[in-house]
């Protein structure tokens, strides 16, 4: 009988990219917990709430290869195109996957949809322990193992032994701080105002990126002739479009984006997120390591938030897969190395994103609207940015190159 205290690895957060993790473990001889506070279905999980996801090409494929894929299929609306545009301005950029012999750069797909596959697969995998609502409180670092207390709503914290712990939760990662590694904060003084409306004329997997002097305002395909936005505003115009009755709200969006989807008909609930770039100092620290946001917390211009946890949580997975101890010093090394490079890329992207788009020095205005119109006009220019959207740049994981995690 399997001791119920000792674990291989231990996931902390059972969010997107946590989830993903364990179901990805769930394919090698591992004894795996998750520990989540939240129960998957809960109104209030916030990795599974009313936002959706732009999952890139190389996000597919992991999720393929970890056989969540099928589960999503019927629910994810293609990107086939891709409309960049500055308000106000000539020029603008268009992207299509046919142009590179392609089907879609990506899908998108809802978050609830998204949670559900995943936490179907974890229930339905004999290697994973899944324990929802727990969060670990305290631990104490071996050489050989780590000690875990993890409450799960009991008189006391039940302890666990583990060889890795994996802190998944989140940017405000509780676990980054008990494992003494430092973080950066960059507030970028703005909120994203997320919700999913019906627009007159179907997205038809058209994606727009539409430049504001606010920020950005992104509206992407979903089934059903839907469409979902994410508008950058200041804290307090979000605030107040947040509060705005439907119809004064469709139309503040309307002049912001105009009439490419002919007229905003219905909007659904709208929520409001702080935006700020947050980065730890250190991939792990002895016997703990940080995926997705819990490492980079980053600004949804580019929608490559998820699609960078991931790459985390399919590096690290075919890193332990290849190595007897998961939270072996070497191993954590070769991820950290192997992570700095991606993040650091994607990173430097959607934050120059950011700054070009809102920054009202003349210099830059002209040079971002002259770049829309050349990129427009330059096939190897967009080549370039597609292939770095879909997630295919760099050193990839076997997953994402849509190979089997172990050899």
């Amino acid at each position: 009988m399997p001791d119920d205290s000792a674990f291989d690895v231990v996931i902390a957060g059972g969010g997107m990219v946590g989830a993903s993790l364990a179901v990805a473990l769930a394919a090698l001889p591992l004894r795996v917990l998750v520990v989540e506070a939240r129960p998957p279905a809960d109104a209030a999980q916030p990795s599974y709430d009313d936002r959706a996801t732009a999952v890139s090409e190389s996000s597919r494929r992991i999720l393929d290869g970890i056989g969540c894929w099928p589960r999503l299929a019927a629910a994810a609306a293609p990107i086939r195109a891709v409309h960049v545009s500055e308000r106000g301005a000539f020029g603008a950029t268009r992207l299509r996957a046919a142009d590179h012999d392609l089907e879609s750069f990506g899908y998108v797909v809802e978050n609830r949809i998204i949670g559900r596959a995943l936490w179907e697969s974890i229930e339905a995998a004999d290697g994973l322990t899944a324990w929802a609502p727990a969060k670990v409180v305290g631990l104490e670092q071996g050489a050989a193992h780590i000690d875990l207390r993890i409450d799960r709503g009991d008189a006391a914290p039940v302890s666990v032994a583990a060889k890795l712990l994996v802190a998944a939760d989140g940017a405000g990662s509780p676990l980054r701080t008990m494992a003494g590694i430092a973080h950066q904060v960059r507030d970028y003084a703005q909120s994203a105002v997320i919700a999913n409306l019906t627009p007159a004329t179907d997205p038809a997997g058209t994606a727009f990126e539409r430049f504001t002097p606010s920020g950005p305002l992104a509206v992407l395909p979903l089934t059903e002739r839907r469409a979902t936005i994410v508008w950058t505003l200041s804290p307090a115009d979000a605030v107040a479009q947040a509060e705005k009755s439907d119809a004064d709200f469709l139309a503040a969006l309307q002049a912001a984006f105009g009439y490419r989807l002919g007229v905003f008909r219905k909007v659904g609930r709208r929520a409001r997120y702080p935006l700020s770039l947050v980065q730890s100092e250190a991939w792990h620290a002895g016997r703990v390591v940080l995926v997705g946001n819990a490492a980079h917390g980053i600004h949804p211009v580019a929608g490559q938030g998820f699609n960078l946890g991931l790459r985390d949580a399919a590096v690290l997975a075919e890193l332990v897969a290849r190595h007897g101890d998961p939270g072996a010093s070497e191993l954590l090394e070769e991820y950290a190395e192997w992570r700095e490079e991606d993040r650091a890329r994607t990173v430097r992207d959607t934050d120059s994103l950011v700054q070009l788009f809102t920054s009202d020095f003349a210099p830059l205005r002209a040079g971002r609207r002259l770049g829309l119109v050349g990129l427009d006009l330059l096939p190897a220019a967009r080549a370039a940015v597609a292939r770095r959207g879909m997630g295919l740049g760099g050193r990839l994981p076997r997953l994402a190159l849509g190979r089997p995690l172990a050899p």
